[in-house]
């Protein structure tokens, strides 16, 4: 079973993937002079210890280990309970119910009468004027936006991914660089937490999204959008209508989050009941019951995905964890326990393509363009496959994400443009012959 793997494999891939992390310079864009907008999340792990396991009585004695500064990161790693049979280690989504105008999670599309599915994020937002940088932006939307206070002791920063450039949907115009920062929780209890109204917090087990025999396997789903929403001007009407007609939607790759939702009483509870409901609704995903609360707005079919950025900013992580330096014989070896070698032995590469953040499309003709138009975007794509089984040492200045992006789209638009021209064509072909019947038979 997957539970029983986790100490075993998931845990020292985590502490390898940190490490990294860590240890590699992210690559940072400068932002151009046109457009100088910043953005940056936080994304937040923790091992969740297993729920029968024992911790020692706090002592009072100064000199005891309960008192002893926050460990580091290798000392994190080699803590008992971190390394027990059944610990978990989860990564925090977040659950918007009216998220920004202009992101994905503005986008929502049912799949029935009775479904609904939403978009899951990770903390974070704009950079302001008084931000010291985007690690400190990053800080201040996560506790403006859910009550965790990053500075404490209870958690510490990794370090930051490479940033990502968020343009227009054809990729043709920049409109801001995204700072990915990775922190890590330190304690086996979560802080309280105080979300904002129509924000819940999700923590997802890594299980959920690493491929077997590691993890369970991701499900995988997609997310349809209307393709003239993000091709047309949002005033025009009748081009909207055109461009629906002509091109049809796009279904953007997701993952399917569990989602375990559950009541939260307005009664304030006592010390030893707030304890067990937190730890409760930690695992649900749901707001603290520290403050008086409503109950839970979710209704039991809605289904919670990741995509567009936050699902790509996860695959940025999962191939900090998919390094084969363990099968090479690199540094990455030293940091894992004897019992985790052997099975790292035969993981494959554990982290999806980077294709899997592109969308496509609903009639086939587009996708055929976009293939025939596509000989850049898949050399690209050799290329960070190439770059990943080679632990990720090799081609650090090209820019993955980037180029696959403008690759892709560079495709699109040239496909775009002939199916348009194709579809012209025959709607004028089908008009002259329809007009050529007319007069015939007359």
């Amino acid at each position: 079973m997957a539970a029983n793997k986790e100490p075993s494999t998931i845990v020292p891939l985590l502490s390898r993937a940190l490490h990294r992390i860590r240890s590699t310079p992210p690559r940072i864009i400068a932002s151009p002079a046109t457009q100088p907008r910043r953005a940056a999340v936080a994304i937040i792990l923790r091992v969740s210890p297993p729920p029968n396991y024992v911790f020692p009585k706090p002592s009072a004695d100064p000199s005891s280990p309960a008192n002893t500064p926050a460990p580091s990161l290798t000392e994190f790693f080699q803590l008992d309970w971190v390394n027990a049979p059944g610990a978990r280690p989860e990564i925090l989504f977040l659950r918007r119910d009216k998220p920004e105008v202009g992101t994905d999670g503005g986008r929502m599309s049912g799949t029935g009468p009775n479904t609904r599915e939403a978009h899951v994020a990770f903390p974070g937002g704009k950079t302001e004027d008084g931000d010291e940088g985007g690690l400190y932006t990053a800080m201040r939307q996560t506790w403006e936006e859910i009550g965790l206070d990053l500075a404490e002791a209870s958690y510490t920063p990794i370090g930051q991914l490479d940033d990502r450039e968020i343009t227009t949907s054809l990729g043709k115009r920049l409109l801001m660089i995204l700072s990915p920062f990775v922190f890590l929780q330190l304690t086996p209890k979560t802080t309280p937490v105080d979300p904002s109204p129509g924000t819940s917090l999700h923590w997802v087990p890594l299980s959920a999204l690493l491929p077997r025999p590691v993890g369970d396997g991701p499900r995988w789903s997609s997310v349809s959008v209307d393709a003239s929403s993000r091709l047309a001007p949002r005033h025009s009407t009748i081009l909207r209508l055109l461009v629906r007609l002509l091109v049809g939607s796009m279904k953007f790759p997701a993952i399917l989050i569990p989602s375990s939702p559950m009541s939260v009483t307005a009664d304030t509870p006592d010390e030893k009941t707030l304890d067990v409901k937190r730890a409760q609704l930690e695992t649900a995903g749901s707001a603290p019951p520290s403050m008086k609360r409503q109950r839970s707005r979710y209704a039991p079919d809605e289904t919670l995905k990741l995509w567009g950025l936050s699902l790509g900013m996860t695959l940025d992580l999962l191939v900090h964890m998919a390094s084969p330096e363990a099968r090479l014989g690199g540094a990455g070896a030293s940091m894992l326990p004897p019992d985790a070698e052997a099975e790292l032995l035969r993981v494959p590469v554990l982290a999806p393509s980077l294709a899997s953040v592109f969308p496509r499309f609903g009639y086939p003709d587009v996708n055929f363009w976009i293939w025939v138009f596509g000989k850049r975007y898949r050399a690209v794509i050799r290329g960070w496959e190439a770059s990943v089984r080679a632990a990720g040492t090799n081609d650090r200045r090209i820019n993955w994400t980037g180029s696959a992006l403008t690759t892709f789209y560079a495709a699109v638009r040239k496909a775009l443009i002939v199916v348009i021209v194709v579809r012209a064509i025959f709607v004028l072909l089908g008009v002259l012959l329809g007009s050529w019947v007319l007069l015939w038979r007359r």
